[in-house]
């Protein structure tokens, strides 16, 4: 949407790229992550839903939806060819929305990785180390600590004229880029480099560990359970390297070349569309989310295709909420916690 008076700035791609790429991400979102939150207050047992993975998870799926809710505006403007009609209010709180989804799914994702490697790799310092309460308590401070971090958009992010056409800028208007490179280069940094180098740590660690006991994991239940934490792990990895870091590279190099190159009106133009393509890439992670929760178990697989009524089959009996009753299948939500 950040447009440009001396050079011009190709549209091509927005009007069918952003739209479709966007309504896709708001619809499966919305279902996905009601379905997390339908399945965590009433279909889980009470024990379970107070795991600390699901309470990080359940977190996760509030941000997603907070963003979900700010999409409809941003997929409206990119159809009309980023005109915005909607007031600075709604853009500004589009754009602080984006940010926060974005930086409390990578912080959050690392918790998870946390959890997962404490687990594996120091499983007697995990029972407590992965309490109820210093999961809640982590969350809070995630909460705190994005919003914080990311409310300084709040200022720079707001309506404005491009070649006589109001627009709701990325990221500031282009008078500000300089002024905004500082808190660009912050938000790379501590939103993401740190966290992604803690998840790498956590993965490798694991992937140590796991392959210097494997002769030792006899058990078939405790293998399994390893090697689903694995498998969570890798999932939030890939997350990071296939969705996260191209957005921050390709929105790092166009910030730079944004400052510094402004005279390239062709490199100027290359940057702009790398950074635009991985906007709606980087907001599948609304999508991916909940998977890492219905992944846990085959109970939780068989409960999100039974709600999106991919299969027509009988769905086996877990907690409901009413009048307290609880499931015997304890065996199963057990598992889902660890």
């Amino acid at each position: 949407m950040d447009g440009f008076h001396l050079c011009p700035v190709s549209r091509s791609y927005q009007t069918i790229l952003l739209p479709v790429t966007y309504s896709l991400v708001f619809l499966l979102g919305l279902a996905l992550n009601a379905a997390l939150l339908w399945s965590v207050c009433c279909r889980t047992r009470t024990r379970t839903r107070s795991s600390s993975s699901i309470i990080y998870l359940t977190n996760l799926s509030v941000a997603d939806l907070l963003y979900v809710f700010a999409l409809p505006p941003l997929i409206i403007s990119n159809a009309m060819r980023g005109v915005w009609p909607f007031g600075n209010v709604v853009c500004k709180a589009a754009r602080f929305f984006f940010f926060l989804n974005l930086h409390c799914s990578m912080m959050f994702l690392t918790c998870v990785s946390v959890h997962r490697f404490l687990g594996v790799c120091f499983p007697i310092a995990a029972v407590r180390l992965r309490s109820k309460e210093l999961a809640v308590f982590a969350s809070g401070c995630v909460w705190v600590l994005v919003t914080v971090e990311i409310f300084p958009t709040l200022f720079f992010a707001h309506t404005g004229p491009i070649n006589n056409v109001t627009v709701c800028f990325d990221m500031t208007n282009p008078a500000q880029f300089k002024l905004y490179f500082p808190y660009g280069m912050f938000l790379a940094i501590v939103g993401f480099l740190i966290p992604f180098v803690i998840v790498l740590v956590c993965y490798c660690s694991m992937m140590k560990v796991l392959l210097r006991k494997a002769r030792d994991i006899s058990h078939p239940r405790a293998a399994r359970l390893r090697n689903k934490s694995l498998r969570t792990l890798l999932v939030v990895f890939l997350l990071f390297v296939l969705c996260f870091a191209p957005y921050h590279v390709a929105r790092t190099v166009y910030l730079f070349v944004r400052v510094y190159m402004t005279e390239d009106c062709r490199l100027l133009n290359l940057v702009m569309i790398a950074f635009k393509a991985w906007d709606p890439v980087v907001s599948l992670n609304c999508c991916v989310n909940p998977l890492l929760y219905f992944w846990s178990s085959d109970r939780h697989r068989r409960r999100l295709r039974a709600w999106l009524g991919w299969r027509k089959t009988r769905v086996q009996p877990g907690p409901v909420c009413v009048l307290g009753l609880r499931s015997t299948n304890r065996s199963e939500d057990l598992r889902a916690a660890t």
